[in-house]
C-alpha cells in the first residue's frame, strides 16, 4: 500500500443547479431519509435552490473549485441536484456511467456534462455500465460505492440501488477490491446508499458499523481499520442526520477540506470534532429543504473531478 497523501483526493467538484427540485415518489420507498412534504412545491423548489446557492458561495469562500451545471427544464428530473449517482471520474481519465433504479433519475445522465468535462480534462474512456438496468440490477454511483482510492478498495452496502455483480464488475474494470456487505435501519430497512454511513479519505474517514449486519461486521470493520488512519465512529443516529454523508476535498491552496451540511456537523460530539480540526477544515452548508425532500445530504451533491488536466 502506497503512503496516504492528501493529494490523492479531487481537487474539483462538479455541481448541478436544480430548476425544479421536489420530490421524488420513484424514490422514496428504498429511501429511509426522505420525507413527503405538504408544503408549497414552488416554495420547495425556490427553497432548494437558495440553499444550493448559499452552499455555492461557501465553497467558494473556501477555495473549493467548482464546476457548475443548470439543470434543464426538460425532461423534469427532481433529483437532478445529486449528480454523483449517475457517473464518477477516475484519475486514468475513466469515466463511469452507472445504472440507475428510477427511471427518471436515469433522465439525469447528460452527454453534455462529458463534454465540457472532456473540454478541460482528459477523458480517456467511458465505461458504460447503465446497460444494467434493461436487467434491473442497479449500482447508483459514489452513493452506492465508497471508494478508497489510495488503498484501491471499494465498500458497498447492498441494496435494491446496489447489486452485488454491477459492483464487482465495476471494481474489475478500474482494478479496485470490492468489499461487499449488508447495512439495515433499525426498523430492517437495507441502507439504501453507502455513502450515509461511511466516508474515506486520506486525511480522515468516518463509518457507523452498528448498521452493519453482524456476519459482516468484522469483514468491514478489520479491512477499514487496517487502511485508515484517523477514524470517527459514528451511531446510527448521527448517520440519520447526515454525519456520514460528507466528503473531503483539496482546495485550492491544496488544503483538505470536509464538506458535509450543519445537520450532519451539528450531530457529532467534541470529540469527534477535535479529530477534524486536528485533520482537515470542516465546510458547514445549511441545506434543510434538500435533505429532508431528497434524502440526500451535501456529499450526495457534489461529483468529484479526479481526471487529468489536459
Amino acid at each position: 500500500m502506497r503512503k496516504k497523501q492528501s493529494s490523492d483526493m479531487a481537487h474539483a467538484v462538479l455541481m448541478v443547479r436544480p430548476n425544479a427540485f421536489g420530490y421524488n415518489p420513484e424514490t422514496a420507498a428504498s429511501n429511509a431519509f426522505q420525507t413527503e412534504s405538504l408544503g408549497n412545491v414552488r416554495e420547495i423548489a425556490i427553497n432548494a435552490l437558495r440553499e444550493f446557492d448559499a452552499m455555492v458561495k461557501v465553497l467558494l469562500k473556501n477555495h473549493i473549485e467548482l464546476i457548475i451545471i443548470e439543470d434543464t427544464e426538460s425532461p423534469h428530473t427532481p433529483d437532478a441536484i445529486f449528480p454523483n449517482n449517475w457517473f464518477s471520474t477516475h484519475e486514468d481519465g475513466t469515466v463511469i456511467l452507472y445504472p440507475m433504479m428510477a427511471p427518471n433519475r436515469r433522465l439525469e445522465r447528460r452527454k453534455d456534462i462529458l463534454t465540457i468535462l472532456s473540454s478541460k480534462y482528459a477523458l480517456n474512456t467511458i465505461q458504460d455500465l447503465s446497460i444494467h438496468e434493461v436487467n434491473d440490477t442497479f449500482l447508483e454511483g459514489t452513493g452506492s460505492i465508497v471508494f478508497d482510492h489510495v488503498s484501491r478498495i471499494a465498500y458497498a452496502a447492498l441494496s435494491e440501488r446496489t447489486n452485488r455483480s454491477v459492483f464487482e464488475e465495476c471494481c474489475t474494470l478500474l482494478g479496485y477490491e470490492p468489499i461487499a456487505f449488508r447495512a439495515f435501519h433499525e426498523d430492517g430497512l437495507p441502507v439504501y446508499h453507502t455513502n450515509v454511513l461511511m466516508h474515506i479519505s486520506p486525511v480522515i474517514s468516518a463509518i457507523c458499523k452498528e448498521m452493519i449486519h453482524h456476519e459482516d461486521h468484522d469483514y468491514v470493520m478489520d479491512t477499514f481499520q487496517k487502511h485508515s488512519d484517523t477514524i470517527i465512529h459514528l451511531d446510527s443516529m448521527q448517520v440519520h442526520r447526515f454525519a456520514g454523508n460528507m466528503l473531503c476535498v483539496l482546495n485550492s491552496k491544496r488544503e483538505p477540506c470536509l464538506i458535509g451540511s450543519d445537520t450532519g456537523f451539528n450531530s457529532l460530539t467534541n470529540q469527534q470534532m477535535n479529530l477534524i480540526y486536528q485533520s482537515c477544515t470542516p465546510v458547514s452548508v445549511k441545506i434543510p429543504t434538500i435533505e429532508s425532500i431528497g434524502g440526500g445530504s451535501a456529499r450526495c451533491m457534489i461529483a468529484e473531478i479526479a481526471l487529468p488536466d489536459l
